[in-house]
């Protein structure tokens, strides 16, 4: 089983490889994509949206063609301001526009609803109940993630910023106030097998909240099971 992610930015090009190491284990990451084996993947970012599909989509395909090694391109990106199925739809169009045929490789869209720190911002352990800062305390006003799927969270009207900048900004704050200084660049705790096990349990709390996040973990699940070790 062989596995080739393309991902939308520079938190996901550090925080999926942390990720697989614990919902993965038995596949190893390799550094150049034509080194695929057996249980093996290999991750490349886009850089941003939508340099990811103007420039990345076809290259990592004509890699996967030349390898002829990989079972599943995955394609890993915010869904930003957009639905995730129009951002399917949009993923799906590009293939056909380029004309891309992976052969027996089956594409998998992974669409993070909005952006990758909604999925963080599901950790209810990493919450505070009483935020110290004013701003936070606006925020949780606005929408409260520990109660409601942050999936659903927009942003406030007057907010001159893009949703998903919003919810980078909410997780930001919310981990600050466990002293957890968070970046795109240094996204430091969040890459902890305690931080996964907090989101599968906020899963398993509300299974009908992150249910984007959660088709993730059911992939990557379904992957680990068919691993042939």
């Amino acid at each position: 089983m062989n596995l080739y992610f393309l991902v939308e930015g520079k938190t996901e090009r550090i925080l999926y490889p942390k990720w697989l190491e614990y919902l993965i284990p038995s596949l190893k990451r390799i550094d150049n994509p034509y080194d695929a084996s057996n249980n093996c993947y290999y991750l490349i970012s886009g850089e941003g949206y939508p340099g990811l599909l103007d420039n990345h989509l076809l290259n990592s395909a004509i890699d996967i063609n030349n390898s002829g090694a990989y079972n599943y391109f995955i394609i890993a990106l915010d869904s930003d301001e957009v639905t995730t199925s129009e951002r399917v739809q949009e993923v799906n169009k590009r293939v056909i526009d380029k004309r891309i045929n992976i052969g027996d490789c089956k594409l998998k869209i992974i669409v993070q609803n909005r952006c990758i720190e909604t999925w963080l911002l599901g950790n209810r352990n990493v919450f505070t109940r009483n935020p110290t800062t004013q701003e936070l305390i606006e925020y949780i006003r606005f929408f409260d993630v520990y109660k409601d799927n942050p999936e659903l969270m927009n942003s406030p009207i007057d907010y001159q910023e893009t949703i998903s900048t919003f919810h980078y900004e909410y997780l930001r704050l919310m981990l600050y106030e466990k002293n957890i200084r968070y970046t795109k660049k240094r996204p430091k705790d969040t890459l902890k097998p305690y931080y996964i096990n907090a989101l599968k349990k906020r899963l398993s709390q509300t299974p009908d909240h992150l249910y984007t996040l959660n088709s993730f973990f059911n992939f990557c699940n379904d992957i680990s099971k068919r691993v042939v070790k």
